[in-house]
Formats: C-alpha cells, sequence, structure tokens
C-alpha cells in the first residue's frame, strides 16, 4: 500500500518509490509449524473492493465493515452473516463508526453520512477531506478532518454543537488518524501530539508530545499520529500511539503527562496489554515494547519487506496481516511463529479484530474473514 499525503481542500499526492531499480523482494517464509490450533470458521464477502483507510468497528458480537464503493454492513461476528447491508451510492474516504445503533461513514465528496440501524438519517457536506472514522458516543458524532480541526455534531440531525480549529503542517497523510473516547475524554492526534478534550465543549483539557516536526520540507515534517491506540489495560491508566514514521509513546490520560517516547519508524498503530506494547516497523519488523518504559523486548524479523497491519493481541497470540493476504499468529512472549493461515491472496487492509472468540479480517478484495484460535 502506497502512503498518501494531501493538501486540505487542494489535492492528493502520492509518495512514489525513488528511482527506477526493482524493490527487495520479500524472504521466502520458512514452512508453516503449527504451535497455536487456529480454525476458519466462515467467509463473507462485501462485493467490492477496499482501498480506502478502513477502520473496522467491533461491538459486542457485530462486527461493522464497508467497502470503497459505498456498501456498509453490520455482520454477526458468530456466522458472519449480515444483520443488515445497505448501498449508499457513492465512493468513500472513511469509516466505519458506530455506537450499536447509529453507523457513520464519510464519502470522497466529503459528505458525513449517518444511518440509524439501516437506514440512511442525513447528509451533511464536511469543509474538508476526512480519512479518519467518525467517532460515535453518548448522542454526538466527533469528526476529525483533514484541516486539522474536530467537529462534534448531535447524531440524530447533524446539528452542530461544537468546533475546535487547529493549526499545522499544510499536508496531511491518507490514513486513519487518532479520534476515540478514554474515560471523560475525547483524544485525538494533532500533529504529533495527543489532546484530552472536553467532548462536551471541544476545550482542550492537556496536550502530550508523541513526536516533533522536523526534516527539510513538508513530507519530512509529517508526525501526524496514526491507527488503533494501545488502550488502558488493567488497572494502567496510559494509552500507546503511533506517530507516523517518528516514534511511539504512551500518555497518562489521567494527568495528561508523557510517560514515555521511543523512536520507532511505523505507519500502523499498536495494541498490548498492561505489561507490554506491540507494533509493526514499516520494514516488517514486529516489535515488542514493556510498556511501563518503552524498553523493546524482543523482534520478530521473518517478515521483512512485507507490508503488515497493525498487530492485534490475542490472548497470548500477536496477529499480524501482510500485503499477500497471509495471517501471521506470533507468540507474545518472544515473536515466535505459532501459525500462519490464508485468505484470498490480496493485502490485509485494515488491523484485524476481535470479536467475541473470532478474529476477523478484511482483504482489498473485500472478502471478511473469520477464525477461531483453539
Amino acid at each position: 500500500m502506497k502512503f498518501r499525503f494531501v493538501v486540505p481542500l487542494i489535492a492528493a499526492l502520492v509518495l512514489a518509490a525513488c528511482g527506477s531499480a526493482e524493490k527487495p523482494k520479500p524472504a521466502e517464509l520458512e514452512p508453516n509449524v503449527v504451535r497455536m490450533g487456529v480454525r476458519n470458521a466462515w467467509v463473507a464477502n462485501l462485493g467490492g473492493n477496499v482501498d480506502f483507510p478502513l477502520q473496522v468497528r467491533a461491538l459486542d458480537n457485530l462486527l461493522y465493515v464497508a467497502s470503497s464503493d459505498g456498501v456498509v454492513a453490520a455482520m454477526d461476528a458468530r456466522t458472519g452473516g449480515d444483520l443488515w447491508r445497505v448501498a449508499l451510492g457513492t465512493p468513500l474516504s472513511a469509516g466505519v463508526g458506530s455506537d450499536g445503533r447509529f453507523t457513520a461513514v464519510v464519502s470522497r465528496s466529503n459528505e458525513l453520512i449517518v444511518l440509524d440501524s439501516s437506514k440512511e438519517i442525513w447528509r451533511q457536506k464536511l469543509a474538508s477531506v476526512t480519512y479518519t472514522a467518525p467517532w460515535i458516543e453518548n448522542g454526538r458524532i466527533f469528526v476529525l478532518q483533514g484541516n486539522r480541526s474536530v467537529l462534534a455534531l448531535d447524531v440524530t440531525n447533524g446539528k452542530k454543537i461544537w468546533q475546535q480549529n487547529r493549526t499545522g503542517e499544510p499536508l496531511i497523510l491518507g490514513r486513519a488518524g487518532v479520534v476515540t473516547a478514554v474515560g471523560d475524554a475525547l483524544l485525538v492526534g494533532f500533529n504529533g501530539r495527543l489532546l484530552g478534550m472536553n467532548p462536551a465543549d471541544g476545550k482542550v483539557l492537556w496536550e502530550a508530545p508523541i513526536a516533533n516536526s522536523r526534516g527539510s520540507n513538508e513530507v519530512e515534517r509529517l508526525v501526524d499520529l496514526v491507527g488503533e491506540m494501545a488502550r488502558p489495560a488493567g488497572q494502567n491508566a496510559a494509552v500507546c500511539v503511533r506517530a507516523f514514521q517518528s516514534g511511539i509513546g504512551c500518555v497518562d490520560t489521567r494527568k495528561g503527562s508523557l510517560v514515555w517516547m521511543k523512536p520507532s519508524s511505523g505507519a500502523t498503530g499498536l495494541d498490548g496489554n498492561e505489561a507490554t506494547l506491540y507494533g509493526t516497523e514499516s520494514d516488517g519488523r514486529v516489535r515488542a515494547w514493556r510498556r511501563s518504559d518503552g524498553e523493546r523486548l524482543w523482534t520478530n524479523e521473518n517478515l521483512r519487506l512485507r507490508t503488515l497491519s497493525a498487530p492485534l493481541l490475542v490472548g497470548k497470540a500477536v496477529v499480524v496481516g501482510d500485503n499477500s493476504g497471509l495471517l501471521h499468529f506470533l507468540s507474545g512472549d518472544d515473536g515466535t511463529p505459532l501459525n500462519r493461515l490464508a485468505t484470498d491472496g490480496s493485502g490485509i487492509v485494515s488491523s484485524p479484530v476481535q470479536v467475541g472468540n473470532t478474529v476477523v479480517a478484511v482483504t482489498q478484495r473485500g472478502g471478511v474473514f473469520g477464525f477461531r484460535p483453539e
């Protein structure tokens, strides 16, 4: 997958590989030695490709997914069957956000589209391109726009409640950023900083720097926060997040202060538990860090030069997808391969998610695959 950089309201720039030399090929995978049982549970299909930064939303036993051409579906993760499915008739740039009743996506024409179950209830034009799935909670929908603003709307009718504007670099990543809720705060990523905001009025409660802009040009200075956060686990109040190609860090959400930051060159989100944090690097390394202080615990180099998804921690296994449609299960203790399963041969396009006892992966061809660790 190529990384896209966007000048808000103007154009999209694609970062192309430099030179004419062939790209190095990933090493052949070793034979799959099964150390952990995983079975294929079910297979479904969205009926269209997925070439936008899809964020799969999992709630209870339901899975909210979408294709690029505007098909949005709520699926039962136990069977892979549809609870509902609707074709919106417009290509999408962001999604899927849901609170279990209301579901939201953003079109490539910058329309925020909100559904009540399978029924569309309103659309509203946004001021800027959006690549991050809206967040819905307590009757409000929060949208992180490409013009560095956060918009809060009434989810039932689209009435604006507040808007918070920020300034930053003129380019933005064509990837999903960070907007979510932890405790009483709305957490939003801006230019390498994690902000805690009051969801009622948009006031900034605290700011924590994960990375600072550096470099001689706009592309090199991009440090937007990307992907999924490793949320608090157990008694740990810290959330951990990645800044694009710059670093990872953990923030104490009670104090609004940075606990630690370490350099790390990656473009996908993180996952972990109370003790350990997991992530994938842009060169295909899978790494584990101690959550308390960021010290590196292990590195797996078996998947070098394969474009990897963000990791998912399932029990004691770390699951990552690659650009050939393989799902790799690794030991969370030391990165040892545990199992490897195939999908449809196209790349895994979003982070795997766990819904109940099912691990779900979505592919570029619109395949939705359910696997059950045994």
